[in-house]
């Protein structure tokens, strides 16, 4: 079970990401942060991923030293993400922002960074702060966060190195077709953020069905119907019933009629902001 909690996509540079791995979004800075992020790693999870506009990095720091230290099993196996605020999308203010998530981390690299939103006219300079981060090895891979693909063909344009990851919101009811297409013809890996819909999909009919019929619950039905789609998905969760159990999905397959049952659920509908309409 813990070595398909480990299971990893290999991303257009080479490097190998865990398919599964714990958000902390809105998870803010105490005990509950450290411990969720130490049990997370107790029970196999090796990706974890937090941002700066988070406000918890130092946590997130503690429950890594400490998840370490309780497993006995290296830096180099885990795999961290975080991301540049859009306050700070400047070629300077981009690489400030990198040393001062990694201080907080108490990390010595990155194994992801993202740019958190396409902010017009600002993630181009910071896009070139993140090669360069990654060109003298601080990141091991970078990437981008709630880009559509008119920013991305955008930012491609200047690019000197391709992003290897678009984390976007994506779930049953924002299937993201389209991005995703677009996203496999450029060797670009789709990670979805709130795959749970934060909640909101828990009653579903169509998905209760599909859950009772392989005796799993609707949050495991729904992560792995990414996992099957090739998607990266970090579901978010303090408690440790919880982190075990949404990482309980390597132990059934959904048929190709159940994909399309939850496929067919799309409807466009975001609960976080619009990429192409955002002021913040």
């Amino acid at each position: 079970m813990t070595t398909q909690l480990q299971a990893t996509t290999t991303l257009n540079n080479g490097v190998k990401m865990p398919w599964f791995g714990l958000g902390v979004f809105k998870v803010e800075e105490g005990p509950e942060l450290v411990n969720a992020v130490q049990a997370a790693i107790r029970n196999g999870y090796r990706s974890i991923d937090t941002a700066a506009i988070y406000g918890n990095e130092e946590g997130v720091g503690q429950g890594i030293a400490q998840g370490l230290k309780e497993t006995g099993i290296s830096r180099e196996e885990l795999f961290v993400t975080s991301k540049v605020w859009n306050a700070d999308l400047g070629y300077e203010s981009t690489l400030a922002a990198f040393d001062l998530s990694l201080k907080k981390l108490g990390l010595d690299y990155l194994d992801l960074y993202l740019i958190h939103w396409p902010v017009a006219g600002k993630y181009k300079d910071a896009w070139r702060a993140l090669e360069q981060l990654y060109k003298e090895g601080k990141v091991k891979a970078i990437g981008v966060s709630n880009f559509q693909i008119h920013h991305l063909q955008d930012l491609m344009q200047d690019a000197e190195i391709k992003p290897m990851i678009n984390q976007v919101e994506l779930h049953p009811r924002l299937t993201q077709k389209e991005i995703r297409d677009f996203c496999k013809q450029e060797g670009i890996q789709v990670e979805a953020w709130s795959p749970l819909m934060q909640g909101q999909l828990l009653d579903n009919p169509v998905l209760k069905e599909i859950a009772e019929r392989h005796g799993k619950s609707i949050a495991q039905v729904i992560l792995r119907w990414d996992l099957q789609h090739g998607i990266v998905t970090i579901p978010k969760s303090t408690k440790e019933h919880r982190i075990q159990e949404n990482a309980d999905v390597f132990n059934f397959e959904l048929t190709a009629e159940d994909m399309e049952k939850i496929d067919a659920l799309n409807e466009n509908h975001r609960v976080g902001p619009d990429p192409d309409n955002f002021d913040f």
